[in-house]
């Protein structure tokens, strides 16, 4: 069970750390915001990794297939919706959000970045695959007889493997948050937003292209 939960946190750490669409929203939320809103972005991934971890660890194959025959429109959804964050994240005017936040619950704030990591998150089915590999390379198996325990051990260690990065990431990247001044944030907003934008469009060219082609082939 021990073996297990270890193998969990580095499969959770290993998932997270490379730096996709969302690495750049937490970097961007970071700076901008502080350590705890760019932290709840990456909590919201947190939990899609761990539903997708669960996936990977009952083999429940009914989602897997369903992801697998809808992977075209999977890209093509899920490109869009990074492309609209990229968009909202290059568009915003943080002279404009300071105002705004400043009577804005906090509570709220970290809700709705939570929300936009989940959403990033669940939408690309690259992190299904991921998860599927990393299982198989750490060689995570429960076996035959597993209990619930063994079980919430594993999808835990997943948790905190992936939660774990994103609040060394965060905090990491907060402590140049001050050496910022609004009018830089501004330009790392265009930036970063700009970045996640292209991301996502290139998953919406792809999810299209694949689409199209099997039109085609079906039109053969």
């Amino acid at each position: 069970m021990v073996l297990n939960f270890l193998k969990a946190i580095l499969i959770g750490l290993a998932a997270s750390i490379p730096l996709g669409p969302l690495g750049i929203v937490c970097i961007q939320k970071s700076l901008d915001k502080g350590r705890w809103a760019g932290f709840a972005v990456g909590v919201g991934s947190s939990i899609a990794d761990t539903f997708y971890a669960a996936i990977a660890l009952f083999s429940v194959s009914f989602i897997s297939e369903f992801l697998n025959r809808n992977y075209d429109w999977v890209m093509l959804i899920g490109g869009a919706i990074i492309l609209l964050i990229g968009l909202q994240i290059a568009l915003k005017n943080p002279i404009k959000d300071l105002n705004r936040h400043n009577t804005e619950a906090l509570s709220t704030r970290h809700i709705r970045e939570i929300g936009r990591g989940l959403l990033m998150t669940i939408t690309n089915p690259g992190a299904l695959v991921l998860m599927l590999g990393l299982f198989a390379f750490f060689k995570l198996d429960l076996g035959s007889s597993y209990s619930t325990l063994d079980v919430l051990f594993v999808l835990s260690g997943i948790f905190l493997g992936t939660a774990t990065w994103w609040f060394l990431l965060s905090s990491g990247i907060s402590m140049f948050r001050k050496r910022f001044h609004l009018r830089q944030m501004l330009v790392i907003n265009r930036i970063s937003g700009t970045l996640i934008a292209l991301l996502g469009l290139a998953s919406l060219i792809e999810g299209l292209a694949r689409l199209l082609l099997h039109q085609s082939f079906i039109g053969l």
